[in-house]
């Protein structure tokens, strides 16, 4: 079960362990790819989405005017990339909130009710991001828009689920359409009835066994077959 945390006080570092915290995020977590194209877009006022922020990214948010960073990945002591975000968050005052989230599989009640839960909880305006923007980001903002912002669902998942972000739904990371997609189906669509069906019918196991076979076979058809 993952439920958000504030991040705890950063440890001071000597000038060793920055080097190697920037060398890890740099080359070890991708941060280089970052540097060019760091996927930063609005969600809704006051909410925005983007990959892993490094300390000038950071610096950036806060003259946005960015008070909250939810970090997607969740802590990680020894990564480079959440080393260096905790030392600049405490730096320039900003809330670190960890939230580790999968992209891969569905997630079990209790994370999907903090995930409601943390938008009616945190300073606005804030930052959320995972490590690429792509698709921890998009599920997150996805369901900002339609619990917060009063978006119907299919159209926050046109809007934040989406190529341009680096959200491919024939993916693994699929399953987070297949998610929103079953809730469509399984009750009356609207922001009100997600809480109760989380609660009352969602079933974890069974949603992941549907999407395992619905993937695979979209596999078979798509990429081996080759079909039209």
């Amino acid at each position: 079960m993952d439920l958000p945390t504030v991040a705890p006080a950063a440890p001071p570092l000597d000038g060793r362990e920055k080097l190697r915290a920037w060398a890890d995020m740099w080359l070890v977590d991708h941060g280089f790819i970052r540097d060019v194209y760091w996927n930063l877009h609005s969600v809704a006022p006051g909410v925005w989405r983007a990959a892993q922020p490094a300390p000038h990214h950071l610096r950036r948010a806060k003259a946005m005017g960015i008070k909250t960073i939810l970090n997607l990945r969740g802590r990680r002591d020894n990564c480079g990339s959440y080393i260096l975000e905790r030392l600049a968050c405490q730096s320039l005052g900003l809330t670190l909130v960890d939230f580790p989230i999968r992209s891969r599989s569905p997630l079990d009640r209790e994370t999907l009710a903090a995930a409601g839960r943390i938008f009616t909880e945190i300073d606005y305006p804030m930052l959320l991001h995972c490590k690429s923007g792509a698709d921890r980001a998009g599920f997150m903002a996805t369901l900002y828009l339609f619990l917060q912002g009063g978006v119907p669902l299919r159209q926050a998942m046109k809007s934040e689920l989406s190529l341009r972000y680096g959200h491919l739904k024939q993916a693994k990371t699929g399953v987070i359409d297949f998610f929103f997609e079953t809730f469509l189906a399984q009750s009356d669509g609207t922001a009100d009835s997600f809480g109760p069906w989380v609660t009352n019918i969602y079933d974890r196991n069974a949603l992941e066994a549907r999407f395992k076979d619905s993937w695979l076979a979209g596999l078979l058809i798509d990429r081996i077959l080759r079909r039209e």
